[in-house]
C-alpha cells in the first residue's frame, strides 16, 4: 500500500521535518560539535528529514531505508542526493535484515520516526533487534510515534480496527497506538536501555475547518549498552 501512495502523492504529501534536530538533542550535538556520524533513517519516505540534516551537517553519513521503492526511487531523484553522502535502499524493516547493508555496530544514531505504527505489531521486536544489530555499543535509537487515545485513533469507526490500538485507514496503510508502558517492554526485551519515554502533547490547526486537534505523540531514546 505505501508503494501506492508514493505514486499517488510523490514527494507532495508530508512537509520536511526541520524539527527533527530540535526535539533530538544528541542529533543536535553532533551537528553542532561537527562530529562524524553515521545515521540510518529506518524508514526515510521521501527524504523530508534526511535532506534537511544533510544540509546542516557537512561530517554526517545517512543510511536512509523504506519499505517502497517508489519512496527509494524519490529519494535518489532529490537534487540533494549524493552518493559520498547518503545510501538509500529499499528494506522491510519486519523481515529484511539491516545488517545484509549496513555493517554490524557501525551506526551512531537511528531515527524511527512514525514508522513502528505502520507495521504489524507481531513484527515489532524483530523491528528493534534489526536496528539493534546495526548500532554501535553507546548508539541511540530516536524514536517518535502516535500514542494511545491520539485524535486519529479517536475518529477511526469499529470496522476500521483490525486489533487492540491497531487501524487501517481509508487508503490501506496501518496505523498503530502505542502505549508507553508497552514500548518500554519491547525495548528492553530488545537489548535496548531506556534513556526516556514520554508522550508528547501537542495542538495542531486545521485553518481551512478552523479545528484545533489535539495530538498524543509518544517520544523515546533508547541506548545500545556499551559493553563494561
Amino acid at each position: 500500500m505505501w508503494d501506492l501512495f508514493y505514486k499517488r502523492n510523490t514527494t507532495n504529501f508530508f512537509k520536511d521535518r526541520h524539527w527533527t534536530s530540535r526535539e533530538f538533542g544528541e542529533i543536535e550535538q553532533r551537528i553542532h560539535n561537527n562530529q562524524q556520524t553515521v545515521l540510518l533513517e529506518a524508514g526515510c519516505g521521501v527524504g523530508n528529514a534526511i535532506f534537511p540534516l544533510m544540509a546542516q551537517a557537512k561530517d554526517l553519513f545517512v543510511y536512509a531505508c523504506d519499505f517502497s521503492p517508489r519512496a527509494v526511487e524519490l529519494v535518489k531523484d532529490n537534487p540533494s542526493y549524493s552518493e559520498t553522502k547518503c545510501k538509500a535502499f529499499q528494506c522491510d524493516l519486519g523481515t529484511d535484515h539491516l545488517s545484509y547493508t549496513i555493517q554490524e555496530n557501525s551506526v551512531d544514531l537511528v531515527t524511527l520516526i512514525f514508522v513502528l505504527s505502520a507495521i504489524h505489531p507481531d513484527k515489532f521486536e524483530f523491528v528493534l533487534r534489526n536496528i539493534h544489530k546495526v548500532l554501535k555499543p553507546g548508539g541511540y535509537l530516536l524514536f517518535r510515534d502516535y500514542g494511545l487515545n491520539d485524535w486519529a485513533m479517536l475518529r477511526f469507526n469499529n470496522g476500521s480496527k483490525i486489533s487492540e490500538n491497531f487501524y487501517v485507514r481509508q487508503d490501506g496503510t496501518r496505523a498503530y497506538y502505542f502505549k508507553k508502558e508497552e514500548l518500554e517492554s519491547l525495548t528492553c526485551a530488545s537489548g535496548f536501555d531506556v534513556v526516556s519515554n514520554e508522550y508528547v502533547m501537542r495542538e495542531t490547526i486545521n485553518k481551512k475547518k478552523n479545528l484545533k486537534v489535539p495530538r498524543v505523540f509518544l517520544q523515546g531514546k533508547y541506548q545500545k549498552p556499551a559493553p563494561t
